[in-house]
């Protein structure tokens, strides 16, 4: 069956990796909207989208995102911005008759000292990691709005809450940009002008869980497609979120070695333990995934080599 789906956020690192992935199905019609033609934060500007595309499918993965400086330095920006986006989105799928709606939202909705691996009943259990609370909230907003049109309005939208996500078309920043875009940068910059020293902020000891953003693309759409019975079995009592990740977690002085290795760079690396350390551990339980039927293909070493192949491969110039 033919569908008209919208991607919004298509450009990103998500979104366009849910595109690549929609697009291996050519039955499917896709919907794109540039960031200059449609401000997503302009109510009347996306009633009036919704409006004049017919629309079957929402994949909402536009967003503000990025790391703990970027967080600490644009609170205001990263909550009024993604409150607005999800607001509106999710309202104007409402009237027009659009049932079907994905919100991709984030791990840090779990409160910092979260029971590991953290189970999505965790959710408003506990106080939320301060470096990036002001986003958190806005994404836990997101499931409740979600949870709300189903309760109230009888929809279907469903909420996926990745891990961290790395892969093709990421951030590399230097500032503003996740621990692995940032990392992969500073390593590649450091071979290629022969430092001998690399520095790597915080103590190295928390532990993180990665995947890659072609899984994460993979799973949301299964669990978009999901047949309503097998979807509620797991996300009673009424339509919530569903973690997606691996299960499988690694220590940043791990991660900063891998990458190290598969970016060839042989130099000494610090850790400079006056920078924050952020949360101590961050693992997803993703039972309720596996139980439904998928689970990740991509290795983190695999999926290291992946973006770094692509990171030089003409992308240098990129997201910088």
């Amino acid at each position: 069956m033919s569908l008209n789906i919208f991607v919004a956020g298509h450009n990103g690192m998500v979104g366009s990796a849910i595109i690549r992935q929609l697009e291996k199905d050519k039955s499917n019609r896709i919907i794109t909207a540039e960031r200059r033609d449609l401000d997503l934060t302009n109510q009347q500007a996306v009633n009036h989208f919704f409006q004049s595309n017919q629309i079957d499918q929402v994949y909402l993965a536009a967003a503000k995102v990025g790391g703990i400086h970027a967080n600490n330095e644009y609170p205001a920006e990263f909550i009024y911005q993604n409150l607005m986006i999800e607001a509106n989105i999710i309202h104007a799928a409402y009237q027009n008759d659009i049932q079907k709606l994905l919100f991709l939202g984030s791990s840090c909705i779990y409160p910092k000292n979260a029971e590991q691996p953290m189970k999505e009943d965790a959710l408003l259990t506990g106080i939320l990691e301060s470096t990036n609370e002001p986003y958190a909230i806005a994404k836990i907003a997101g499931i409740k709005l979600c949870e709300s049109y189903n309760r109230q309005y009888g929809r279907d939208y469903r909420s996926v809450m990745p891990t961290n996500l790395y892969g093709e078309n990421d951030n590399f920043h230097p500032e503003n940009s996740h621990v692995i875009p940032a990392l992969i940068r500073r390593f590649h910059e450091a071979k290629t002008n022969g430092d001998k020293q690399v520095i790597a902020w915080g103590s190295g000891k928390p532990m993180r869980e990665f995947l890659h953003v072609d899984d994460m693309a993979e799973a949301s759409v299964f669990v978009m497609n999901l047949g309503i019975n097998e979807y509620k079995k797991q996300t009673q009592p009424m339509l919530s979120h569903i973690n997606v990740g691996t299960g499988v977690d690694c220590t940043i002085r791990e991660l900063v070695e891998t990458i190290a290795e598969v970016i060839g760079y042989q130099g000494e690396i610090v850790f400079d333990t006056s920078k924050p350390d952020g949360t101590p551990r961050k693992l997803m339980d993703v039972s309720k995934l596996e139980m439904m039927g998928w689970r990740y293909q991509t290795s983190l070493k695999v999926g290291l080599k992946k973006t770094y192949d692509w990171y030089i491969s003409g992308h240098l110039h990129l997201r910088q």
